[in-house]
Formats: structure tokens, C-alpha cells, sequence
């Protein structure tokens, strides 16, 4: 796939020509990733889409938390692979063994994390993940209790939701409108 191969079966194009605002996000992206992850080329048939979209992203993904950047990965990876999300296994993925440094962890959790050698902390923010993603209405303050019990604040179980939640919903659009990975995820951090 070429950057001018669509990122989704829908035809939807880009804006052209983008925002000033927005080519310089892509120009950035482009430094950084080596890349535009096909998630924004899609989101960029409207920049106010895309804008809330990155927006959210950005909030959950990047700004100050108690989860660091890779238990947020690795939450996006859990809910993917329980979702059988392509896109976001295949860039999440990539994401954790890059962040681990750690391709076979990026692997097992990819494939089933419960494999992975996972300390306390993880295992229970994993497990919370895994329960909202297939059943979220079975939670109960007992499961909160037990992320607090391993060192999560009420502010971190919220974060653990919202980034669980996010990428419930970001998976559902990802599969239904077969968006697909960049390929350069597939051999990034290996």
C-alpha cells in the first residue's frame, strides 16, 4: 500500500488543499513517525472530525497520567486484540515494542496478554480493560477496588476507562470501514 492507496473502503478524500494548521500536524507527523497514520488520513475528509478526533487521541494518549505511555499502549493493544481491530493491533503493536523495547512482549500482547509476564500492576489495569471491553456492564466497585489495591488512584481508573473506551470505539469504526495499517508498523521495533 502507497500513501496514495485509500486508507478505508469508503471514498471519502482528503481535503485538498488541508489547513495550513493541519499540513503542518502531518508535516510533523511525517518528522517523527516517517509517516501519516492512515487513522488521520482518513479522519481528513473533515478537519473538524479529524480535529476532534486528534484532540481526544492526544488528551487519553499523551498528557499527563498516572499510566505512562506504554500501560496506555498496552491498554489499546488489549481492547484491540479482544476486538480483532487490524488497524490498531497492527500500530498499537508497534507502539508497545517500541515503548518495552521488547518485540516478544509487543507479540504476546498482541496475541493474548495473559501470556505476558506482566507485573501485578499491569495485570489488573489489563484485566479491567479486557472486562469493560467484553462486558462493561458486570463492573462493580469490587473492580475498581482491585486496581486501587495495586496502586491506582480514582483519577487513574478513570484514565484506564477512558483509554479502554476510546479505543472500544475507535476499533468498531477501524473494522467497519476496513481501514488499514501503514505498513511501515509492521516492521518497526523488531
Amino acid at each position: 500500500m502507497t500513501a496514495s492507496t485509500p486508507p478505508i473502503a469508503l471514498d471519502l478524500p482528503m481535503v485538498d488543499p488541508l489547513p495550513e494548521d493541519t499540513q503542518k500536524y502531518f508535516d510533523i507527523c511525517v518528522d517523527k513517525l516517517g509517516m501519516i497514520p492512515n487513522v488521520l488520513r482518513a479522519n481528513a475528509f473533515d478537519v473538524d472530525k479529524l480535529n476532534a478526533f486528534t484532540g481526544l487521541y492526544n488528551d487519553l494518549m499523551l498528557a499527563p497520567s498516572g499510566l505512562s505511555k506504554l500501560d496506555r499502549e498496552m491498554i489499546a493493544v488489549v481492547v484491540s486484540s479482544i476486538n480483532k481491530c487490524f488497524y490498531c493491533l497492527v500500530a498499537h503493536g508497534a507502539a508497545v515494542r517500541q515503548l518495552s523495547g521488547d518485540p516478544i512482549l509487543g507479540e504476546m500482547m498482541v496475541m493474548n496478554y495473559r501470556v505476558a509476564p506482566l507485573d501485578p500492576r499491569q495485570r489488573a489495569m489489563l484485566d479491567f480493560a479486557a472486562l469493560m471491553t467484553t462486558a462493561s456492564a458486570t463492573i462493580e466497585e469490587a473492580d475498581r477496588q482491585g486496581l486501587r489495591d495495586v496502586g491506582f488512584s480514582d483519577r487513574d481508573i478513570w484514565d484506564i476507562a477512558n483509554v479502554a473506551g476510546f479505543f472500544n470505539m475507535t476499533n468498531r469504526v477501524a473494522s467497519a470501514t476496513a481501514m488499514l495499517p501503514n505498513e511501515e508498523y509492521h516492521a518497526q521495533s523488531r
